[in-house]
């Protein structure tokens, strides 16, 4: 190479770094003039290059979110883009780890390398390349794999107002479901319970293809919300290597309302309860980027909802229903008779169970929701002692069935049933009942 011809590719770098000012400046939200950004994308304001994420784009520059706490921003700060512009780095070094949103270490280990960098909002398959779950996902827990068998790439929501066992629920399908990976995503939680489910993940014996993605209650709206696209990141590149990957995300509820948080400071319009178009945009794209591929791998994605009273009021409630491939209700009133699991069976549905159980155990399913449903229909009567035995054969067979199946819903929380012993005890309890 000559001198000239180096000295002309010198010239044609070029070495400027895009930068806009801070124009303005008010609780939770900032305004610049620049730089050319995209909406997601990451920049470092001032000196000290205090992380702020773009929240909107207009003819007059930024709308920015911060990130991390930090200095005081004053009016003239310089803005630049971060580097990689907030993507999401994702590789085998993640497994095995506990990450903040931003891919930084929270278990005191050292820092991690990426095999590769991936935009947060991901790639969402194409409509023809996914596939239906055609390979039963045992879960260890009877009331799910007897009565709302799931499949392996199901996207299924576990529906529950707080303190019925929602949280004991998912430590035990995390534990008991197998998976080659497992990608445990907690967005606005305690820091207790984040320490909680990261000792439990780093006791496995297969820790090392366990990760925890976590942002507390008290970090920004912008990290709550970052939190689950670094770890859908992360499932999808598993996914797209073949494995299955176990994804948890706990909770949507409080990702829609970090996304509120965002939307109100971007300027949208509040609507129903006041959530911002933004989070009813980001919800489907969550559940979508989630499920079997046709090139082999899966995310069996669980995503928790919180859901206060029985009534059709909550529009985060309502939209997850719409989108999952089914949902799991907790319910109070058994919690509060000390029946654990407390799933109600007659609110729960997997809209992929009939096409993955044999003819016997689809009968002996819909025979024991339809016992649980009619007792719960005559329960005033019955334990007011008004209804007279004999007056109705159904009536009469969910009474002298109650007490056994109830015993088997019942179930501990360390308590494995195999899928095989299940089906089996499920077509006893039918059998009994109809000879009784």
């Amino acid at each position: 190479m000559t001198a000239h011809s180096f000295l002309t590719m010198v010239a044609e770098v070029d070495l400027a770094i895009p930068y806009g000012e801070v124009r303005r400046v008010m609780p939770g939200r900032l305004e610049a003039s620049g730089p050319a950004a995209t909406v997601g994308d990451l920049c470092r304001i001032g000196a000290a290059g205090r992380l702020a994420e773009v929240a909107a784009v207009d003819e007059q520059g930024l709308v920015l979110v911060p990130v991390e706490d930090g200095a005081p921003v004053a009016i003239g700060a310089r803005v630049e883009p971060a580097p990689g512009g907030g993507a999401v780095g994702v590789g085998d070094g993640f497994g095995g780890r506990a990450i903040d949103a931003l891919g930084r270490p929270l278990d005191g280990g050292p820092s991690i390398r990426a095999d590769a960098h991936v935009p947060s909002r991901g790639i969402t398959p194409g409509m023809l390349d996914r596939v239906a779950p055609d390979t039963i996902l045992e879960t260890g827990v009877r009331a799910i794999d007897a009565l709302m068998t799931l499949g392996k790439g199901q996207r299924i929501g576990v529906f529950a107002a707080s303190g019925v066992g929602k949280t004991s629920l998912v430590e035990q399908l995390v534990a008991q479901v197998g998976a080659t990976r497992r990608v445990l995503c907690l967005v606005g939680e305690r820091g207790r319970e984040v320490e909680g489910f990261w000792r439990a993940l780093s006791q496995r014996a297969d820790a090392d293809r366990c990760t925890l993605v976590a942002a507390t209650s008290d970090e920004s709206a912008a990290m709550r919300a970052r939190c689950v696209s670094t770890a859908l990141c992360l499932a999808e590149y598993w996914r797209d290597r073949g494995e299955h990957v176990l994804l948890i995300i706990d909770s949507v509820t409080r990702l829609a309302m970090a996304l509120r948080e965002i939307g109100l400071a971007a300027g949208e319009p509040p609507t129903v309860r006041a959530y911002t178009p933004n989070v009813f945009a980001a919800l489907p794209r969550i559940v979508e980027r989630c499920g079997a591929v046709r090139s082999g791998g899966a995310i069996t994605a669980v995503m928790t909802v919180l859901s206060e009273t029985d009534e059709v009021d909550d529009p985060i409630v309502e939209t997850m229903k719409s989108l999952l491939d089914g949902h799991i209700v907790l319910s109070r009133s058994l919690a509060d008779r000390g029946h654990f699991p407390a799933i109600d069976a007659t609110r729960s549905i997997s809209r992929q169970a009939s096409r993955l159980i044999a003819r016997d155990h689809a009968d002996a399913a819909r025979a024991a929701a339809a016992q649980l449903a009619t007792y719960d229909e005559a329960r005033v009567m019955i334990q007011s002692g008004i209804y007279q035995a004999g007056t109705s054969v159904e009536i009469d067979a969910a009474v002298a069935g109650r007490e056994a199946l109830i015993a088997f819903l019942r179930q501990g929380q360390d308590e494995r049933t195999p899928l095989a012993e299940t089906v089996r005890r499920l077509g006893a309890l039918g059998r009994s009942t109809r000879h009784g």
